[in-house]
């Protein structure tokens, strides 16, 4: 390799992509083809990114496998960065099988980094916890150590275990400094609010208030019988009840659990559950089975009793509180989703949620509508995000050696 090449791979891994284009911008050879893809990228120019590394794909020769192999990896990432999760993971197992046939340990792990984090972001967290379980960190360069940490507190946060996330970022952000590279550092530390921000609300007796993770952690814990309204199920001493497919029991079960330790009139019970304005005899005649069936899903948690004007909750034990998310609506997951800050397309939302694309276009045009997002981009490079725009989203982690060295 060339002392051009060789300075311009140097300053990429310490995240200065100026540095390396006053080096290569002129060349056309496989090589600065692909650092000059890297480059753009790190400056957040993805899509001539994207089509310098696939030129530096096809020109390296059938024995540089290794080279190509790493320009499929920041494919794969830049995919992963611009959230088009429709990037063929096939094509990222083989780079992986290619760079770990040929020893190159450090790729190969970053590599399958990458996975872990696209099955992160489609919820697949025990996929993402078998993929990280073959990640040796020990030997990894410190911007690839961050990658890993950040990985662990990532699958530590979606499982709620708040101390193993603190510790995982904490080891993240030492090896970020030991990088030295300041977008690594920011992106640490903008991982690292997660733990800081409310993540859902706690109604309880009438009053509302903001959850940090940590609490939310404790109150699962706790001997509370939880109605929560994040994931649909019931929760307590132990015991998970699952009413994601019963909408009408869960929208009983919550409107009595915010009234606790009171109770709650019959019509205001037929307006939540059923959505009707006047309760007639047929609604009342359906509340009391519907009641009944939710006095047989409460069985082991709480009693649903009678009174005179409606009904109420009696906790086996404990007291009875509500788990909300911080925002709610119709389309509160979408909104969910874009909140990371990132450029999501339709189809990655769609794949994300596991709902159907139209549904998913339905949703972010009600939300334009409403201004609660925008678009950016035409047909399929559009691109939804939540205002404001962030100023630079993330980084391209690269670990050594580099594309043609």
């Amino acid at each position: 390799m060339d002392s051009l090449i060789t300075a311009a791979a140097r300053a990429l891994a310490t995240g200065d992509p100026l540095g390396a284009l006053k080096r290569v911008a002129l060349r056309d050879d496989p090589p600065a083809l692909a650092l000059r893809g890297i480059a753009m990228a790190q400056l957040g120019d993805f899509a001539r990114a994207k089509v310098l590394l696939k030129n530096a794909t096809r020109a390296f020769g059938p024995k540089e496998a290794v080279a190509r192999a790493r320009c499929v990896v920041a494919e794969a990432e830049i995919a992963l960065v611009s959230r088009d999760l429709s990037f063929p993971a096939k094509a990222l197992d083989a780079a992986l099988a290619t760079l770990e046939k040929h020893r190159d340990w450090v790729n190969a792990a970053h590599a399958r980094n990458l996975e872990v984090r696209r099955l992160l972001l489609v919820g697949r967290l025990d996929g993402a916890e078998r993929a990280l379980a073959d990640i040796d960190p020990a030997p990894l360069p410190p911007a690839s150590r961050a990658a890993y940490e950040l990985a662990v507190a990532g699958i530590a946060i979606r499982r709620l275990r708040t101390k193993a996330a603190r510790a995982a970022l904490a080891r993240a952000g030492q090896a970020a400094r030991e990088a030295n590279i300041p977008a690594l550092a920011a992106e640490v530390e903008s991982a690292s609010l997660v733990l800081e921000t409310p993540a859902a609300r706690l109604i309880a007796q009438g009053e509302a208030r903001p959850l940090l993770l940590e609490e939310v952690e404790a109150l699962l814990a706790s001997q509370a019988l939880v109605v929560d309204a994040c994931r649909h199920v019931l929760r307590g001493e132990g015991t998970v009840v699952s009413l994601e497919t019963r909408p009408v029991l869960f929208a009983l079960a919550r409107a009595l659990a915010e009234a606790w330790p009171g109770d709650v009139p019959r019509g205001t019970l037929v307006a939540r559950a059923f959505r009707a304005k006047h309760a007639d005899e047929s609604h009342r005649a359906r509340l009391r089975v519907e009641i009944g069936r939710l006095r047989a899903e409460l069985a082991t948690l709480a009693e649903v009793r009678a009174t005179k004007r409606g009904f109420a909750l009696a906790p086996r034990a404990g007291e009875v509180v509500v788990l909300a998310p911080p925002v709610e609506g119709q389309h509160a997951a979408v909104l969910a989703l874009l909140a990371d800050g990132e450029a999501w397309s339709s189809s990655a939302l769609a794949i994300a949620l596991g709902a159907s694309p139209r549904t998913v276009q339905r949703a972010l045009e009600a939300l334009a509508a409403s201004d609660q997002v925008r678009s950016f981009g035409l047909g399929r490079a559009r691109r939804w995000m939540t205002p404001p725009v962030p100023a630079f989203p993330t980084i391209l982690l690269l670990p050594g050696p580099l594309p043609g060295d």
